[in-house]
């Protein structure tokens, strides 16, 4: 089996893209769909073991990666990393900023070590990542990077501190595309609402229990693959999207409009979901719902 883009055969021959975060979830996803149209993956994370499986995996699979372990969240280890990239494959011509993390609490449970591990870990990271990839490849080549964010439109309760960084992480978006754009670089960003995704897995308690309820919270009545986002970062690489930059596509099935005072509908027909992974995980604590 191969992956199943909805995207032309080819897109990205000759093309080099780093995914930060590709070991799992999401990156895993997109590092395996960009393969597939014939990108050159750099996948980079801090768990040496899980991306050498995903490059295992894209290898088996026909497609070309490389793998570096590297804690976005040092300035001097993401410079090094990046030269050492570009001096062993070329210019860099996409970056997927994917790495992140965080946890469930309310704002007066987190204490400050634990506020500014998530910020440096969603914000502090990707924009690293960003500005070594532009000094030393964008700035001279042009390129396009997309950023993640998340469902923070109206506040992240339960988790403002990953709320505080996504927040700060999409102006930090608007201000790289409009600072960049005059070298050829496109910045924009996704916004993913509940997707159905092995991070789910990390999380234990209430939170957990609530996890398969989501979905009744979400006009489309379901909760988003993994693909349906790998789609929209592949389209905002693509020559596609040539004059889209500083835009921050949400991806929740319109979860983060509305309001309480307008009850949604119970489901009458269902939304079918894309799901062209053919080595998708479905997350155990949604094994019961299917």
């Amino acid at each position: 089996m191969a992956y199943d883009s909805i995207f032309k055969p080819g897109l990205f021959s000759g093309q080099t893209v780093l995914v930060t975060g590709g070991g799992s979830g999401i990156g895993r996803c997109t590092a395996h769909e960009l393969a597939a149209l014939g990108a050159h993956v750099l996948l980079v994370g801090r768990k040496a073991e899980k991306l050498q499986a995903v490059a295992g995996e894209i290898a088996e699979d026909g497609g070309k990666a490389s793998w570096q372990a590297c804690d976005v969240r040092d300035e001097e280890a993401v410079k090094a990393l990046v030269a050492e990239l570009i001096a062993a494959h070329g210019p860099i011509h996409g970056l997927v900023n994917n790495a992140g993390g965080q946890y469930p609490s309310p704002l007066a449970s987190i204490n400050q070590k634990g506020f500014e591990t998530v910020m440096r870990t969603n914000l502090v990271g990707g924009f690293l990542m960003a500005r070594e990839v532009f000094n030393q490849s964008m700035s001279k080549h042009g390129g396009s990077i997309v950023n993640m964010l998340a469902d923070m439109w109206g506040g992240m309760p339960g988790m403002g501190h990953s709320g505080a960084a996504r927040s700060g992480m999409d102006n930090l978006t608007k201000t790289a595309a409009f600072e960049w754009g005059y070298a050829g670089v496109r910045v924009n960003a996704v916004a993913p609402g509940w997707i159905a995704s092995s991070g789910m897995d990390t999380y234990d308690g209430a939170f957990k229990a609530v996890i398969p309820t989501l979905r009744e919270h979400v006009p489309l009545k379901r909760i988003g693959s993994e693909s349906e986002v790998s789609a929209a970062i592949v389209f905002l690489l693509s020559p596609a999207a040539a004059f889209i930059s500083g835009s921050t596509l949400r991806i929740d099935g319109a979860a983060s409009l509305g309001s309480r005072a307008w009850p949604l509908h119970k489901a009458q027909r269902g939304a079918p979901a894309y799901n062209g992974f053919h080595r998708a995980y479905l997350p155990d604590v949604l094994k019961d719902e299917e």
